[in-house]
C-alpha cells in the first residue's frame, strides 16, 4: 500500500484560491511577500511539521508543492526545516491550474501497479500522531469495500481550531464531516482518479465513505493568512489551553505550546 500526502505550500495556482487575484503577477506578490510567508513558516514549523515527524507509521511520502518562482531564500529555509523529515520532498512547479496540477502530481508519484492512499496536508494543519496507522487500519478493515469500490473515502470528524501566538494556543472543539484534514481517499490500482479530483466537503456524493469520531484527530488552523480568513470568515471561538490542554496537544499531535510562544514571539516582518 503506497501512502501520499499532497501539501501546497504558497503554491501561486491558477485557481483554488477564495481569494481572487486580477493577474498571477498580484498573487505571486500576495503569496511570497514577507510577512505573510514568515507567518507561513511559523505554523509550518510548529504546527504541520511536527506530527509528521512523529507519526507512529513511518512509511508514508509528502510532496510539497511550491512555485518554481519562489525566492531562493525561502526554498532553502523549505529544505532546512524538512531536512529531518525523509518522507518529504519539494516539488516546483510554474503556475498552473490548480486541480489538474495536483492530479498530475499525485499521479507520477505513484506506482500504478499498487494500491494507493491519499490525502490532502495544508500547512497549517496537523493530524493526530496515529494518523497513518488509523488510516492503513481502516483500509484493511475495510477490504471488501476497496475490493469493490475503486476509489473508498475515509475520513476522521472531530478534531479542534486553534490560533497561535505569542501567548500559546487557543483551541475549541469541532465536528466537521468531510474537511480536509484527516481525509483520505483509496484508490485502486492503475486507476488514474484522485484525491484533488473531488472537492473535499462533497467526496462522499461520488463514493462509498467511512466516517470515524475519534476525538481529536485533527487540528485546523486560524490564522491572519488563512484564504478563508480573507474573505470574511467569522473567527473562531477559541479558548487558550489549560496545562491539560497543552499536554494532550503535545501528546496528540506533537505540538509544543512552548514552542509556538516562543517563535511567535519574534514577531512577524512588515
Amino acid at each position: 500500500m503506497q501512502i501520499i500526502g499532497l501539501c501546497r505550500f504558497s503554491y501561486p495556482a491558477l485557481g483554488g484560491f477564495q481569494v481572487g487575484h486580477d493577474t498571477v503577477e498580484d498573487r505571486i506578490a500576495y503569496l511570497y511577500h514577507e510577512g505573510r510567508l514568515e507567518e507561513r513558516f511559523q505554523l509550518f514549523e510548529t504546527v504541520a511539521l511536527p506530527c509528521l515527524k512523529a507519526q507512529t507509521d513511518p512509511d508514508f511520502e509528502l510532496i510539497i508543492v511550491i512555485g518554481d518562482m519562489m525566492p531562493r531564500h525561502h526554498v532553502d529555509r523549505l529544505r532546512d526545516i524538512t531536512a529531518d523529515l525523509p518522507q518529504a520532498r519539494l516539488h516546483a512547479e510554474p503556475p498552473r491550474k490548480h486541480r489538474e496540477v495536483m492530479k498530475e502530481i499525485l499521479n507520477n508519484a505513484r506506482n500504478p501497479d499498487l494500491p494507493c492512499l491519499q490525502f490532502r496536508f495544508d500547512d497549517d494543519d496537523a493530524v493526530a500522531v496515529d494518523f497513518i496507522d488509523r488510516l492503513r487500519t481502516a483500509s484493511d478493515d475495510c477490504f471488501g469495500l476497496t475490493q469493490a469500490h475503486r476509489t473508498v473515502a475515509f475520513d476522521w470528524n472531530r478534531g479542534l481550531i486553534a490560533e497561535y501566538g505569542a501567548d500559546g494556543i487557543a483551541a475549541t472543539e469541532v465536528f466537521r464531516p468531510f474537511d480536509v484534514a484527516a481525509l483520505a481517499m483509496y484508490v485502486r490500482p492503475r486507476c488514474p482518479l484522485t484525491i484533488m479530483n473531488y472537492a473535499h466537503n462533497k467526496i462522499n456524493r461520488f463514493m462509498p465513505s467511512v466516517s470515524f469520531d475519534t476525538q481529536h484527530m485533527f487540528v485546523r488552523g486560524h490564522n491572519a493568512s488563512n484564504d478563508s480568513r480573507q474573505k470574511g470568515e467569522a473567527p473562531a471561538d477559541v479558548v487558550p489551553l489549560t496545562a491539560e490542554g497543552e499536554k494532550m496537544f503535545r501528546k496528540r499531535f506533537a505540538i509544543d505550546a512552548n514552542a509556538v510562544r516562543a517563535i511567535f514571539s519574534k514577531g512577524q516582518p512588515t
